[in-house]
Formats: C-alpha cells, structure tokens, sequence
C-alpha cells in the first residue's frame, strides 16, 4: 500500500460496505456484482462504504467491466433508501465513452473528459480545455483492469485513468455543492453487465 493510504476493502468478504441482498460478492479478492438474462438488474443499486464520510481525501481503485458494463464510484454522496444514492461520481462505462467524467445526480455531466470546469456561486458554469478528449480516451483499455485515481480538495474533484489526468472540476455553486460525504460504488440497469473492483485504498488530506 502506498504510503498514507489504507485499504478500505479487505479482499476477502463485505466487511464495511453495505449492498443490496443478492447483488455484490467478492471473487478472487475482487467485488463484483453482475446481471444476466436470468438476473437483470432493473435499477440502480450502491455497494455503500459504511466507515466513514471523507471530505478531503485522495482514493485509488482498480476497475473492470465488461464491453456493455456502465458503473462509478459516489464521492460526497448521500445514501437515499433501498441502496440508492445521490451525489458526485467519478463516471465509468465499459465501452469507455463516460470514463473520466464527473457525474452528478440532480445536475448530470457536469465535467467532462478533458475539461476543466468551474461552477461558479451563482450556478454558472465555465469551461476550459485541458486535454482532448479523444486521445485521453484511448488511456482506457476496455475489458481489462484500468486503475481510478480521485481526489478531492475542498471545492476542486481531480480525476486520473492509469496516471493520466482526464478533468478537474471545481463547485462553488452555493446550493448544489457537497464537501463531504459516502463513498459507493454503482451498478448500473441495463444489458447483461459485470463490474468488478480491487485495491481500493483511501487517504484522508
């Protein structure tokens, strides 16, 4: 582990997260949730960290989905009944289209890949390049272990795919803006999907 981070999942079995009945296990050292044609999932539904509400933290997982799989992980989020959040993501999907996308419930994309986006108090929001988008996607291997690197610093949300910097995003926006909250991680409805995740490790600032 790196230095000052510590594991938050232990590899071995749930202890601390909090999941819908039926839907999160671990697998080789790896949380994973999955439908099928026999087992559709029909709503969103959150694997919810229960040890803690961070506010200025860095975290690091490892992820992994397959071509069709659409996930993230809830940052400052509040959890909502029946496994159900609201908040921040750090957005992902297997075809890699969301990955490197701040996502957030009431207000949708909000920074994209390759953007540096400020809402400002008054709910406005400005936009500046960082990166292009497109060959920031091609960071992502699909269908194959990709590594998120998340921080968040007071109003500033940093997102990183395997070492590369894809969007920071800054909310100053009076009503809408969160500094602290769960940490979750999705499962998405949809076509047959499975989502994995490992080495989830966290850092408080």
């Amino acid at each position: 582990t790196e230095a000052g981070f510590t594991p938050i999942f232990n590899g071995k079995d749930l202890s601390g997260w909090d999941g819908k009945p039926g839907w999160w296990t671990v697998e080789d050292g790896t949380l994973t949730a999955e439908s099928t044609p026999d087992k559709p999932c029909k709503e969103c539904n959150y694997l919810v960290w229960r040890a803690g509400q961070p506010a200025n933290f860095e975290l690091i997982a490892d992820f992994r989905l397959s071509g069709a799989g659409n996930s993230g992980i809830q940052l400052r989020s509040q959890a909502l009944p029946n496994w159900d959040t609201s908040g921040y993501q750090a957005d992902m999907s297997g075809d890699g289209d969301l990955v490197g996308f701040v996502y957030e419930h009431k207000r949708g994309l909000i920074a994209g890949r390759g953007e540096r986006v400020t809402i400002g108090g008054d709910g406005k929001r400005e936009v500046a390049k960082l990166g292009d988008a497109a060959e920031l996607g091609k960071i992502y291997k699909k269908e194959a272990w990709n590594t998120y690197r998340i921080i968040c610093r007071g109003p500033e949300i940093t997102l990183f795919i395997n070492g590369t910097l894809m969007c920071q995003f800054t909310d100053r926006d009076a009503k809408q803006a969160a500094s602290k909250g769960i940490i979750a991680l999705q499962m998405h409805p949809g076509p047959p999907m499975k989502i994995e995740f490992k080495n989830i490790r966290l850092k408080e600032l």
